[in-house]
């Protein structure tokens, strides 16, 4: 589970933008949680999407293991449709680069980075 020791849990912390989105196969579909412009910020093992005025879209929270192969995140979320669910997910973190693949509660966690039905995959830029 997530540890403040673990370096991938240091280096999400802050604010990214998404720059795509994959659902269920299709790309870059209309989506309640994101918004153009939208920031996603991390802190501590809290998240908070919000558009670029401010209003709320998504809050949560998330729970890391870098260990794992792929490395492992589920993505818990505080509203919305999948409130109290857990997501799991798979996630790639490279310096400025975030991607992560998630599937609904109940499904295989993903293990390949292209999605399927009840899948989405999601790509972010670190924005300082």
């Amino acid at each position: 589970m997530s540890s403040i020791s673990d370096p991938d849990y240091q280096a999400l912390q802050g604010a990214w933008e998404q720059t795509s989105l994959e659902d269920s196969g299709v790309l870059n579909p209309v989506d309640a949680h994101s918004a153009p412009g939208a920031m996603t910020t991390i802190t501590g093992d809290q998240f908070t999407v919000t558009t670029t005025t401010g209003a709320i879209l998504l809050a949560g929270r998330f729970f890391l293991d870098s260990s794992a192969v792929p490395k492992r995140i589920t993505w818990v979320d505080a509203m919305g449709e999948d409130a109290g669910k857990q997501l799991p997910a798979s996630y790639r973190l490279e310096g400025d680069d975030f991607v992560f693949i998630a599937a609904d509660e109940g499904m295989p966690r993903p293990t390949v980075f292209s999605t399927g039905p009840g899948q989405t995959m999601r790509t972010f830029v670190r924005r300082r």
